[in-house]
């Protein structure tokens, strides 16, 4: 089992930063992806990005691109996700998410972007961009 703990949300105003985290215990990441979605009032959630943790490619949203940057840091078994020139539309709790690749029956070079290839959340940690 793998659990998943997020902290580095807040409330901030427009054209400012983050820098959200993921924790994760009960297991080291492998061959995993490793990746946040988002919900935000009213919406469904979003893939936002993700990183193949072996070979640290990455994957984006498109209205994040430019934006938003994943990144890990295999030692403390955590990933990031930075947050630049936020807008009130990024408001949203924000979810860690973790799958192993083969379990899910996909080539382990993948960066998946679909909620039903991840099996690992976390709780969630609310952003919130005032305008």
């Amino acid at each position: 089992q793998v659990q998943l703990v997020e902290s580095g949300g807040g409330l901030v105003q427009a054209g400012a930063s983050l820098r959200l985290s993921c924790a994760a215990s009960g297991r080291t990441f492998g061959a995993d992806a490793v990746g946040w979605f988002r919900q935000a009032p009213g919406k469904e959630r979003e893939f936002v990005a993700a990183v193949n943790w072996g070979t640290g490619n990455t994957h984006y949203e498109d209205s994040v691109k430019g934006r938003f940057t994943i990144s890990r840091d295999a030692y403390k078994n955590t990933v990031y996700l930075r947050l630049t020139s936020l807008k009130p539309e990024d408001t949203a709790v924000y979810y860690c998410v973790a799958t192993h690749l083969a379990h899910k029956g996909l080539r382990v070079g993948v960066v998946p972007d679909s909620e039903d290839d991840y099996d690992y959340w976390g709780q969630g940690t609310q952003v919130t961009v005032s305008s």
